[in-house]
């Protein structure tokens, strides 16, 4: 159903101004409030009420048969995960919980907009619970409307594995939520930045365990979040961090110092290419390739003094005219045969491959006239040879970059490489 006739059809039931209702459904909906909870404020800031929710019955069903556009429905289901988060609903901050339910068929998300007092393990039925499309999924949205009750006997699942949130680092997707995680801190900064209450001061950095690592946000900093340190943190959430997940502690995660410190890899997972990029982003991931092409916007550049974007002409796209700072950087395309991706070596790497400092690089520069000769020269030394690279992984519309942390040339032999790739074809 649009927008539109969700309007009319409310102001009609409420009599009201039909475009004064859609302004304030607008509204709702722009902070992702979910549409049965934005008709319910509609509808009580009109002197409606609170009944509502979905315009017909609900209907019961099985999770893998949910669909955003059904109504609303009932289910029965087993609790896998519970977290608990704040968010700014209608000016005013609002604790909800979410996870995810199971039952035989599937797995859900859900969002409750109130604590109905369930915990991972328990067996629910849930009834008049909205569905909305969430990051192209259904999700249950367990409202003012919603009812609650204990399921007599347990819900039998094939997902009760998952039950409590216990994840490692390298099977957290973004989006999940209510999760547990023993990691190391291997990395932590403090700084401030402008919050939705002012200025905050938050952690950020890197954890690690034995399966990988990921950069993290404690919004609500905690003295054990320290370098070296090993710790239990339960109910942290997840979300997408320049196309990689970033564990995130919110002020309801509880954190435990571990007496024994937690076991971390040193080594990074080496992806094909292409499986690399299917993924939709990584954090510390490491590939082979042979460079193609090194881009143009490789070699000498300037930076903006204020947000450091690449300054064209003297021009910054979000500062105008400004006095570009110099640096250097590459950007390699590296192919594997499964896909491409661009390699970005920073100012230090460059300087690696160039065999020189930034200096005289641009000394190079002034006596050419003329600052492609330091891409060429960079170009003459990378293009057609093989490269390991490891770094983070994103993936957008604009293609998929994988910002350089180390790069160096591969002294394998592509005829042995070649030769056991075809035994284990053959195996």
């Amino acid at each position: 159903m649009e927008l539109d006739q969700h309007a009319e059809e409310l102001a009609s039931a409420l009599g009201v101004d039909k475009e004064e209702v859609k302004s304030d459904l607008q509204n709702l909906l722009q902070y992702s409030v979910p549409l049965d909870e934005a008709k319910q404020s509609v509808r009580r800031k009109h002197g409606g009420g609170s009944s509502g929710g979905s315009d017909g019955a609900p209907s019961t069903k099985r999770i893998a048969d949910i669909d955003p556009d059904g109504g609303n429905v009932s289910v029965t289901v087993r609790v896998l995960t519970v977290g608990t988060r704040s968010i700014v609903y209608q000016g005013d901050e609002q604790t909800i919980r979410e996870g995810e339910l199971a039952d035989e068929s599937g797995v859900i998300s859900y969002t409750a907009w109130q604590d109905f007092g369930f915990e991972p393990g328990d067996s629910v039925v849930i009834g008049n619970a909205g569905v909305r499309e969430w990051d192209g999924k259904p999700e249950l949205n367990i409202g003012a409307s919603s009812t609650v009750g204990v399921e007599s006997e347990t819900v039998e699942t094939p997902y009760d594995d998952r039950i409590g949130g216990e994840a490692d680092l390298i099977d957290l997707q973004a989006g999940d939520r209510g999760r547990t995680v023993e990691v190391r801190v291997l990395e932590v900064d403090s700084r401030t930045i402008d919050g939705r209450n002012g200025e905050t001061t938050i952690l950020s950095g890197v954890v690690a365990d034995e399966t990988g690592r990921l950069p993290f946000t404690d919004w609500a900093p905690r003295p054990d979040v320290k370098e070296g340190a090993s710790v239990r943190l339960s109910d942290v959430y997840v979300r997408e961090f320049r196309g990689v997940p970033q564990v995130n502690l919110s002020e309801f995660t509880t954190l435990e110092a571990l007496d024994d410190p937690v076991a971390v890899t040193d080594s990074a997972p080496r992806l094909k290419i292409g499986e690399a990029v299917d993924a939709g982003g990584m954090f510390d991931v490491e590939v082979l390739g042979n460079v193609l092409e090194v881009r143009d916007g490789s070699g000498l550049i300037e930076r903006c003094p204020k947000c450091s974007r690449v300054v064209q002409n003297g021009q910054c796209r979000q500062h105008g005219e400004v006095d570009g700072e110099d640096d250097m950087r590459v950007k390699a395309i590296l192919d594997d045969g499964t896909g491409t991706v661009t390699a970005i070596l920073d100012r230090d790497l460059t300087e690696e491959i160039y065999g020189g400092t930034m200096a005289d690089a641009m000394e190079a520069a002034r006596e050419a006239m003329d600052k492609e000769v330091v891409a060429d020269d960079i170009a003459d030394t990378l293009v057609g040879r093989e490269y390991r690279v490891r770094g983070n992984l994103s993936v957008d519309e604009y293609g998929a970059n994988l910002e350089a942390d180390e790069f160096e040339e591969t002294d394998d032999d592509p005829a042995e490489r070649a030769a056991a790739l075809l035994t284990e074809v053959r195996a």
